[in-house]
């Protein structure tokens, strides 16, 4: 008899955070990153703590809700990453400042993931995602796009590959609408899940 094929586990993370531009933002960066998890949102501790079922793999959670909440997500079964609002440092636990560009965020995010901070199956979902993915740009695409994330701007990234900065724009027009990218947080995401350049390198 044949074996059926097992379903993808599903992975979900929780955001706990009043404020909801903050937690959108959060949110959508999340999906980019990992486009098979589900994140849900809470405007405070009481809706997660009626909803929380154990199985979240990461809380996001507003450094306020943490510090009201500490002995709840100090839990070994729960790994929370909390959000501040500048460089605030938590003894213990990893922060994420939430006031910084949509590209730095993408960038810190990216080196959660970097340092182990994410759970197992997300190594299984960025994995998933790299097989033959990045071959949706040319090796010219995959240049400027690692330029790109690093920082340059064009005429930057012009004088770096010798082309005129018309091309460059054009290779970026062109790498926005591959990836559909909405901003450059999504090329850094695309870079470093498709292994073109290392996070310590950006």
């Amino acid at each position: 008899m044949e074996s059926q094929p097992h379903p993808m586990p599903h992975f979900s993370i929780a955001i706990v955070e009043p404020n909801t531009l903050t937690a959108l933002g959060l949110q959508q960066l999340l999906l980019d990153m990992i486009p098979m998890i589900k994140v849900r949102l809470f405007r405070d501790f009481c809706e997660l703590e009626s909803a929380d079922d154990g199985l979240f793999a990461h809380y996001f959670v507003s450094s306020r809700i943490f510090f009201e909440h500490a002995s709840y997500f100090h839990a070994p079964s729960r790994r929370a990453i909390v959000l501040t609002t500048g460089e605030t440092a938590v003894s213990g636990v990893p922060t994420l400042n939430v006031c910084q560009s949509e590209a730095m965020l993408a960038k810190a995010l990216m080196m959660l993931h970097h340092r182990g901070h994410q759970h197992n199956h997300t190594a299984a979902h960025c994995q998933k995602r790299d097989n033959g993915s990045h071959q949706l740009l040319t090796t010219r695409e995959e240049e400027v796009a690692i330029l790109l994330a690093k920082g340059n701007i064009n005429k930057e990234i012009a004088d770096r590959l010798n082309i005129s900065i018309t091309t460059v724009i054009t290779h970026r027009k062109n790498i926005m609408e591959k990836l559909q990218a909405r901003s450059l947080a999504d090329i850094i995401i695309y870079v470093v899940m498709n292994g073109l350049a290392d996070i310590g390198e950006l």
